[in-house]
């Protein structure tokens, strides 16, 4: 059974994994380029090393949770130099196939195997465990690694060969896409019909009008939270950016997802960047003319009597 596990990226996500692993009985060890991040993860009971060569040296399995390609492309190339051949690594973000590819050739030069594991999920359901797996790759080091991942996610699909994971995630990701945009059109409807938006959240997210899309970033729409951040719009372009590619490629137009692509461009333009998705629900409220400072309409004119 392996006991010791690696975590190579603890942010939002990788350091709710981390911590989850924790709690799940495994001895974790992680590294992180963000000193506030290490300090969180050590406060989880994270055993945070100095760098790539310290995980590899304490951890057979070795999960990657990396913000861009080019972390993914810094991070292999020092593992392949610093491991040994009977690694195996969990790549679990989202990129593209030419990248996810890269890395699995990169660490195979040098024996290791790569699994290609997106997880779903955003980082309020990360920190509660309640993310999916969309294993891919090679079968059997998928069931050895299985009772590890079981340790951070709520449920695990193995998709087949290495990169089904990633197209998996990108089926996904067009739809959570689509449903925040229909989320947040759903509470700006409701706003400015003069419901209260936390009965639309509570009464929708109890009928069979609901989504898990409405059911996480509805509340923080509700409550114009626009801070509890479980991926940023930053990230969240990236991951645009790797499925518009994608469909390009397989010549697979998409016109819901096409037009959900305006809204989460423009909160890039409006300097939203580092706040989460669910301030697309901020930008539907002012195209509408919501003010939540005049809220509910008409509560700060005094009456007669």
């Amino acid at each position: 059974m392996i006991e010791t596990v690696g975590v190579v990226g603890l942010g939002n996500m990788g350091g709710a994994i981390a911590a989850n692993l924790v709690k799940s009985g495994f001895t974790v060890v992680g590294y992180d380029v963000d000193q506030a991040m290490t300090d969180d993860a050590e406060e989880n009971g994270v055993d945070v090393k100095g760098n790539i060569t310290e995980i590899a040296q304490a951890a057979q399995v070795i999960i990657l949770s990396l913000a861009s390609s080019t972390a993914l492309r810094d991070v292999t190339n020092e593992l392949s130099e610093s491991g040994n051949p009977e690694h195996i690594v969990i790549e679990s973000g989202t990129f593209s196939l030419d990248d996810k590819v890269a890395a699995q050739t990169r660490l195979a030069d040098v024996g290791m195997v790569t699994l290609d594991c997106p997880v779903s999920g955003t980082g309020q359901q990360a920190r509660a465990g309640d993310i999916m797996v969309f294993a891919s790759g090679d079968e059997e080091s998928v069931k050895q690694c299985l009772p590890i991942i079981a340790g951070f996610s709520r449920s695990q699909k193995y998709c087949g060969e290495f990169g089904n994971g990633s197209r998996m995630k990108y089926v996904a990701n067009h739809l959570i896409a689509i449903h925040n945009i229909a989320t947040a059109e759903a509470m700006a409807l409701g706003l400015k019909s003069g419901l209260d938006p936390n009965l639309v959240y509570e009464v929708i997210s109890d009928s069979a009008a609901t989504n898990r899309m409405f059911e996480v970033r509805g509340k923080l729409m509700a409550d114009s939270n626009w801070d509890d951040v479980g991926a940023t719009n930053r990230l969240f372009q990236k991951d645009l950016d790797v499925i518009s590619d994608h469909i390009k490629k397989i010549d697979c137009p998409l016109p819901l997802f096409t037009e959900a692509l305006g809204p989460h461009r423009e909160a890039m333009r409006r300097g939203l960047a580092e706040r989460d998705t669910a301030t697309i629900g901020l930008l539907l409220e002012e195209a509408v003319g919501i003010d939540r400072n005049n809220w509910p309409p008409g509560a700060s004119k005094k009456t007669d009597g």
